[in-house]
């Protein structure tokens, strides 16, 4: 389900608020009220026992560990979601920016024909295949292979995820070797059962 502007900030508002709270209890449970009742006992003098009310006594049990909260419950899709699609992303940044100029095409875009829409998968190949494309990278003999890491997340929904990915080239090129660093925004969505690149577009220009 898409949501619109409005939906997401309630969405993004509602786990800062929920996130929030978990912090708090866990910092309470945790030993906050063991150090005030340390402190009042050392300034005041032991009173004696008033006389029993009948009043129940709180009930203590234990405190769990942040380490054990399930956050991804707190969220519209699942550990494995995440996981997969992030993987998905930063395998389809790594393998955009790798290439050969004695390649054929056909074989760049097999190594991401797997990561993609196939509207995306059109695009790429509009992309390479174009006559100029080819024969600079033939004439300046221009070669590339590319590392990736995820930096953020820039949008969410129960079906969708927008990672901003960097991409670090290191490109040769006339028999030089320089590098080359560009941030993209990289959506995902959906697809049988699993996750693929449904958009992409350097950051200052991607999904917002």
């Amino acid at each position: 389900m898409d949501l619109t502007d409005r939906q997401r900030k309630w969405l993004f508002g509602g786990l800062v608020v929920v996130l929030a709270a978990v912090g708090v209890f866990l910092t309470i449970g945790s030993g906050g009220g063991h150090h005030g009742a340390r402190a009042e006992h050392a300034s005041t003098p032991t009173p004696s026992a008033p006389p029993s009310t009948g009043s129940a006594s709180p009930v203590s049990g234990p405190t769990p560990s942040p380490g054990s909260y399930d956050i991804f419950s707190l969220l519209p899709f699942t550990q494995k979601d995440f996981t997969t699609a992030a993987d998905v992303a930063r395998r389809f940044t790594a393998a955009y920016g790798t290439y050969r100029f004695d390649e054929d095409p056909s074989a760049y875009l097999n190594r991401m024909r797997n990561l993609v829409t196939s509207d995306v998968l059109n695009q790429l190949q509009q992309g390479v295949a174009a006559p100029g494309t080819i024969a600079q990278r033939k004439q300046d003999q221009e070669s590339s292979t590319c590392d990736a890491t995820l930096d953020s997340i820039r949008d969410m929904s129960k079906d969708q995820l927008i990672f901003l990915a960097t991409g670090k080239q290191h490109i040769t090129k006339g028999g030089k070797t320089t590098d080359s660093s560009q941030q993209y925004a990289v959506t995902m969505t959906r697809s049988g059962g699993g996750w693929v690149v449904y958009a992409f577009a350097p950051a200052d220009v991607g999904d917002k």
